[in-house]
Parts: C-alpha cells; structure tokens; sequence
C-alpha cells in the first residue's frame, strides 16, 4: 500500500531540484487600496524600487483558487488545489542588462493546509501561514457571476467577495487594471542584502467589473500592524480576473555585488 511520504523527504526532493512549478490561477478577487510608501519602506527588497500607477502607491488583498499544481512534475500532498488570499505591493527591478522588470512583493500567504506553508517558507522564502480555507463560486452566467473566498486563523472566519457581471474584457493598455494584473515576477528578501526573485508566465487575463464587493479583514490581525491603517480605508478599486494557468521559473537570488 502506496503511503504519503514522509515531509522531511519531500522538502529534501523539491529542494535537491531546480524549482518549475505549473499549475492554474482561477478567480481572481483583487481588492486594492492607496498607501502611503512609508508603509512599504520596510518591506522592501533590496535592488528593487516601489512602482506607482498616476503617481499613487497601491496594495492589494487577493483570493484566489489554485488548482492542479506540481513541482517539477511531481504533485506534493496537500498543494495541488487550494485556495490562497494575500497582500502584495508593487515593485519593479532593473537588471543589469539595463531590462526593467515589474513585479510584486507578498507581505504574506494564507492557504490551507500547513505543509502548504511549509513548502513556501522553505522554498521560496516567502511569510506562508497555513490556516483553515474555504471558497464559494455560483454558476456563471452573462449576468453575473459571484465568488467568496473565507479563511480562519483562530476561531472568526475572514472573507472577501464579489458580485461581477458575467461579461468579461482585457484590460486596456496603461490603465490600473493592467499595472495591477500583469505583472511577471515576485521579490523576497533574503540574507545579506540580497533578493529572491522568479519568473511567473502566464496570458494576459480577461477582467469583470464588480458591480458589489464585502471585505471582512482584519488587517492587522492578518499582515501586521504596519497594516492597520487599511482597516478604515476604502478600496480604490475592486476587480475579478479570470485567471490561467501559469508556470513559475526558477528561483534566483540577486546578489549585491552584482549591482555595483
């Protein structure tokens, strides 16, 4: 009789690898606030800078539905379909060929099942809690289409949701829409100056207008103090995205020296 493998072993195979993971992103609820860039001084990597859209800085708290993945092939118990919510803010990069890269930092993950975050922090070096998740998508129609992602760290449940038309669009070139969906990389600080940064792929996804959304977050609670502030700001935009699949690429570390 076939057994999971042990957590140690799995960790040890996917670590002894270059990291590829592919899998789909489905249902993407993107609630997003202005801050002040003060808030994000500290979480910032090294060799990145903040990124603005119309000279405002943005976060944005987002669910989603990760389905069938695998690393390198291989389904890891636990992580192949689940749902995730996260705060991320905008950054870009430019590396040393001159290329300007535009990307995100996740303050932090919240998905199910603890060896989900385990894979994460060890992996990819990103804050990963694991915690009792759940999600609820109605039927779609031309109408609407409604989806609610929940999750539990102790005993109150959290949720965000929308209500969206059921007509979806790309969105138009240099609008908020697309500084906020497309955007092909993650950065983590790592040790001693130096920055973790991969490569996510995936098409250009098709946006609906949310005509009602309900965010029950407590900010603070969830991503820190540094965050408290979004407990009484109202979102300057709410949007669903379609979703796709998508391939991670491998893990790099930006070194210093590399830079001067």
């Amino acid at each position: 009789m076939l057994g999971i493998p042990k957590r140690n072993n799995i960790l040890q195979d996917v670590m002894s690898t270059s990291i590829f993971l592919k899998g789909e992103w489905r249902n993407l609820i993107m609630i997003n606030y202005e801050i002040d860039p003060e808030v994000l001084a500290g979480y910032l990597p090294a060799h990145t800078e903040l990124d603005t859209f119309n000279g405002k800085h943005y976060v944005s708290l987002v669910g989603l539905l990760v389905k069938d993945s695998k690393v390198k092939g291989v389904i890891v118990p636990y992580r192949r379909t689940f749902e995730e919510i996260n705060l991320r803010f905008y950054v870009r990069h430019v590396s040393p060929d001159g290329t300007m890269k535009q990307g995100v930092v996740l303050v932090k993950e919240i998905a199910t099942r603890k060896l989900s975050a385990l894979v994460a922090n060890k992996i990819f070096g990103e804050n990963h809690e694991g915690c009792d998740t759940r999600h609820l998508w109605s039927n779609p129609t031309e109408d609407k289409v409604s989806i609610e992602y929940m999750w539990r760290r102790t005993t109150d449940w959290d949720w965000i949701s929308v209500t969206a038309s059921g007509v979806s669009y790309f969105p138009k070139q240099k609008t908020e829409e697309q500084f906020i969906s497309e955007r092909g990389w993650v950065y983590s600080k790592g040790k001693k100056n130096t920055t973790t940064e991969y490569n996510i792929e995936h098409s250009n996804w098709r946006i609906h207008k949310v005509h009602y959304s309900d965010v029950n977050c407590n900010f603070e609670k969830n991503f820190g103090k540094d965050f408290a502030c979004l407990n009484k700001t109202k979102p300057a935009s709410v949007f669903l995205a379609d979703g796709s699949a998508i391939t991670i690429g491998n893990k790099q570390k930006i070194e210093l020296e590399a830079h001067r």
